[in-house]
């Protein structure tokens, strides 16, 4: 399992935008499928009718990362806004499938696990524990899964993804 260290800036700052989150959803002024809350760890198969209807029915801003073509696209809707070649999680590291989104923002921050320490992490947007969209300085590998799970974009990719997603995006993760 994945261990990381979390300052407690990051937890509070963690807390108050899942917060934030769920008071909009029970004012009633986000609309957002019930299904998209549930955090999934769990692998799911490409149809599954939770993703197909996401897709279909979506309305506003969403990510959708596609693993087995190393591919993120942002959406507006139906229409496609931009694509970016990304890195995801190694075999024995694997970026989880589902549906989530965006907990938090931090335009840097540290990041640490088993076999990594890695300073200055830019445009990281957490979506699931310590599971995030980030840019990765250390290696240009894109299109290759190499990461600890999150999903790594070059910095310039990174930049512009975290300026346009907002907390709550949500994020399509599949096969």
């Amino acid at each position: 399992m994945k261990r990381i260290c979390l300052s407690a800036k990051t937890l509070r700052s963690k807390a108050f935008s899942l917060g934030a989150t769920l008071a909009l959803v029970a004012l009633g002024t986000w609309a957002f499928p019930a299904f998209a809350w549930k955090t999934n760890l769990e692998t799911q198969p490409d149809t599954a009718p939770e993703i197909l209807v996401a897709r279909q029915q979506r309305a506003g801003r969403w990510i959708e990362i596609d693993l087995s073509s190393q591919q993120l696209t942002a959406w507006n809707g139906k229409k496609r806004v931009r694509s970016f070649t990304i890195s995801t999680g190694k075999q024995r590291t694997p970026t989880p499938t589902g549906n989530f989104a965006v907990q938090s923002k931090h335009s840097s921050t540290r990041m640490r696990g088993r076999g990594y320490d890695v300073p200055n992490v830019p445009y990281v947007m957490y979506y699931s524990g310590g599971y995030a969209l980030h840019g990765a300085y250390w290696h240009n590998r894109f299109g290759t899964p190499v990461s600890h799970g999150c999903v790594n974009l070059r910095t310039g990719s990174a930049r512009w993804l975290y300026n346009w997603a907002s907390v709550g995006t949500p994020i399509v993760i599949r096969r």
